[in-house]
């Protein structure tokens, strides 16, 4: 059985402040942390108790969990990150282009900011083509 998205429990990822994206982000790419290796590893940290409320706070809404390990906390993820980047996905299509991934998607290919190389415009080419052909 797969965890619950943030979503699914009534969590939204998009609905955090910038610190808390900023601290569970940084989770997120370590794929956990101590509140000391959070303070090290953001830019302008709060206090160290100041991390660790931010950390408390995010497991509080189910972002994260954490395992005792010896005298300090380890924090994880409460879902992977293709299941948060999922939902995140999902809600950025829902509220910025009326529900259509196509919207979204000519939004990235026509992005000034945005550079394709040949490489992904051919691996990205070869997923329409599988889900045309799956019936999606």
């Amino acid at each position: 059985m797969s965890s619950p998205t943030p979503e699914q429990s009534g969590h939204n990822p998009m609905e955090l402040g910038r610190r808390e994206r900023q601290i569970l982000s940084f989770v997120y790419r370590r794929g956990q942390a101590t509140a000391a290796e959070v303070m090290e590893g953001i830019e302008n940290p709060p206090s160290y108790s100041g991390v660790r409320a931010m950390l408390r706070i995010l497991e509080e809404k189910g972002h994260l969990i954490h395992e005792k390990e010896g005298a300090r906390y380890l924090y994880k993820p409460s879902v992977p990150v293709e299941d948060a980047g999922r939902s995140a996905m999902e809600y950025t299509i829902s509220a910025f282009f009326d529900g259509s991934a196509e919207k979204a998607v000519a939004a990235l290919l026509s992005g000034t900011e945005s550079t394709f190389s040949s490489d992904e415009l051919s691996r990205l080419a070869k997923l329409i083509d599988e889900a045309r052909d799956a019936g999606i």
